[in-house]
């Protein structure tokens, strides 16, 4: 009997060191969700960073914007890497999505492209713009053109929460063509459909476009809200694993590469 239960609790042993190894492995690995550029390559360039901390790092590339919260969000991913700030909070306040940032990685300054005029005061009357269908980007679209004296807001609206809607002076009559996802742009802008194109630094990047050099007005990078971001599960920002990818991504071997790789398109957050 005695050699009965000995052999059973061996038995148990052998299970409960067997289910700890399997979670303790488990731990190690970190599964990102990340737009292809420049998000992927930055991951790419953390790998080895994260491995010399015990981490095997899993990059999952998703070229679009409404999946990574989604897939974040039911326990597919340990984070996500592609949005900022007020992106974030739109989605989490629409969707109900229990996730948070992690900390900042980097800005990709927004810009305007065209194949037609060289600079944004040149647009005719009724020029049409093309810019994404994100809501949570409306008042950064604008911004360019309130910059260049060409549109007015409403009294008291911040850039970062306005609308169309809040055009109150828009003597060009610059119309904003937001029907079509940022992935899309890219391809209006080569095919010369529109007389300009607003195109998110990642989705230029991927077709070979350099923000700093190719657009005719380019976003700057100080006191800018849209710095992006590591979202994670709610209460999981303290997690060892998503701490070290968080320092990882922040140490200076990575602003650095960032800032060789990139040359402006692309900048260290602040």
């Amino acid at each position: 009997m005695k050699k009965i239960l000995s052999l059973t609790s061996i038995i148990a042993l052998v299970l409960v060191l067997a289910a700890c190894g399997n979670g303790g492995k488990k731990d190690k690995s970190i599964t990102v969700g990340a737009s292809p550029a420049p998000h992927a390559e930055i991951l790419e360039e953390a790998k080895p960073l994260l491995k010399d901390k015990g981490y095997d790092l899993k990059i999952k590339t998703i070229n679009d914007y409404t999946t990574p919260n989604k897939i974040l969000n039911k326990g597919e991913l340990d984070a996500n890497y592609f949005q900022h700030t007020p992106y974030l909070d739109k989605d989490k306040k629409s969707k109900h999505y229990k996730i948070e940032s992690a900390g900042n990685v980097h800005l990709e300054p927004m810009a305007v492209y065209s194949k037609k005029y060289k600079n944004l005061k040149d647009l005719p009357k009724g020029a049409t713009v093309y810019v994404s269908n994100n809501p949570a980007e409306e008042g950064r679209f604008l911004k360019f053109f309130v910059d260049a004296g060409l549109i007015k807001l409403k009294d008291g609206v911040k850039i970062q929460d306005a609308t169309f809607d809040d055009i109150k002076e828009n003597k060009k009559h610059i119309k904003f063509n937001n029907k079509q996802s940022a992935e899309y742009l890219p391809k209006i802008y080569q095919k010369e459909k529109a007389d300009a194109v607003i195109i998110n630094s990642n989705f230029a990047i991927d077709q070979k476009l350099n923000p700093k050099k190719d657009s005719i007005a380019i976003e700057k990078a100080k006191d800018n809200p849209y710095a992006n971001l590591i979202a994670v599960k709610e209460g999981h920002k303290d997690d060892k694993k998503i701490k070290a990818l968080v320092d990882v991504l922040q140490s200076k071997k990575i602003k650095e590469y960032i800032e060789k790789q990139y040359d402006g398109s692309v900048v260290p957050a602040k």
